[in-house]
């Protein structure tokens, strides 16, 4: 979720009340950084990463160079450094020594350090202040329950999930619907082996019809009646079609705005002026000039999406969930992206789709419209 654009922070208790919200999670065994804008330190990017990656004697050096070439190119005046460790654990105490080491050196030039905040399982301290800030025992968590910013994130509709690996949860559908739809996908993947023996004429009916069905559930999904086939059948057809390049492009492509009908067009014929097309119609996603957010249409997208994936082949979803990352970073959500991406390439390491977006998360690229807006 976005960050309210207007927030100002006046102490830690709003900072670290507003972190999970952005996050998008409760972080724990975590090393957060928290770029801080313009004269009156408006909230920017929020990176999380292992607190042990970068208190690691080695690797965490570079770790955290990384987090400041991050918040540097997001335009931060100051950064917040937030560690959530039990530092009455003589591991976690380590650690935390070790990650603000590596942390004050490498945000030293172009910040001139940082603050640190450590938060345990029932505390939280500031390291650089006395006692009149923060008592030796550190502020109970308890305190952050009252803070403005937790209660503007709740009322905008955030949902702070236990951990991180629940942020890219989709339950699987009872089995008796999941082998139906199986059923499907088995016919409409041999159709598919028939058709490029048979011509493209044949292989682009068979994607015109697996777009038709992706149509469909969207349809369905918005209020309206999806149409003569089950919901079984469409679903089906679109997980068979997602194994396909082009029909994963075409349907990329149809949930972008003003598509209109290039989906059609890319089926039926490809070539380099459709390619021109899709290379531009991507393009409204990363251009900070162009870019547009997404509109009220993409929570149908991502409805049909979740429902392929908890229908769909244990193992075989580096595709729909390669697009649900896709929706999840263009709506601002890169923590969930993330995780959906891991899911993805645990399912396919060498996905191409899953690997570019991954790169694109990995660097602290943000869709358009959140830079422009930044």
């Amino acid at each position: 979720m976005e960050p309210p654009l207007l927030l100002r922070l006046g102490e830690s208790r709003e900072l670290l009340a507003l972190v999970p919200h952005l996050l998008g999670f409760q972080p724990r065994d975590s090393a957060v950084v928290v770029s801080l804008r313009g004269p009156r330190g408006q909230v920017g990017l929020v990176a999380r990463v292992d607190l042990a990656d970068v208190a690691d004697p080695v690797h965490g050096p570079q770790v955290a160079r990384s987090l400041a070439t991050h918040l540097d190119r997001d335009g931060a005046r100051r950064a917040v450094l937030v560690l959530y460790a039990e530092t009455s654990a003589p591991a976690g105490a380590v650690r935390v020594d070790a990650a603000v080491s590596h942390v004050a050196e490498a945000f030293d030039v172009p910040f001139g350090g940082t603050d640190v905040v450590v938060v345990g399982d029932h505390a939280y301290r500031c390291l650089a202040c006395d006692d009149t800030c923060c008592p030796p025992q550190g502020r109970p968590l308890s305190d952050l329950q009252g803070s403005r910013a937790g209660a503007e994130m709740v009322l905008a509709g955030s949902v702070v999930a236990a951990g991180r690996d629940a942020l890219g949860q989709v339950t699987a559908a009872p089995v008796a619907a999941r082998r139906a739809v199986a059923r499907v996908r088995r016919r409409r993947a041999d159709a598919r082996t028939r058709a490029l023996v048979s011509g493209s004429q044949a292989l682009a009916r068979w994607r015109a019809e697996a777009l038709a069905a992706w149509r469909a559930l969207i349809t369905a999904a918005s209020g309206a009646h999806e149409g003569p086939l089950t919901r079984s059948a469409l679903l089906g057809r679109v997980e068979a079609g997602l194994a396909d390049r082009r029909v994963r492009d075409a349907i990329l492509v149809a949930c972008l705005p003003d598509a209109g009908s290039l989906p059609e067009r890319v089926l039926a014929h490809g070539g380099p002026d459709e390619d021109a097309e899709v290379g531009a119609a991507i393009g409204r996603l990363v251009d900070p000039v162009s870019g547009e957010p997404p509109g009220d249409d993409v929570r149908a997208v991502r409805a049909v999406l979740e429902d392929v994936v908890a229908h769909g082949r244990r193992g075989g979803q580096a595709p729909a969930s390669t697009l649900l990352a896709t929706v999840a970073w263009w709506q601002g959500d890169g923590a969930r992206a993330a995780v959906l991406l891991d899911r993805a390439l645990q399912d396919d390491p060498g996905y191409r789709l899953g690997l570019l977006m991954r790169s694109a998360v990995d660097a602290g690229l943000a869709p358009g419209w959140v830079r422009r807006r930044g």
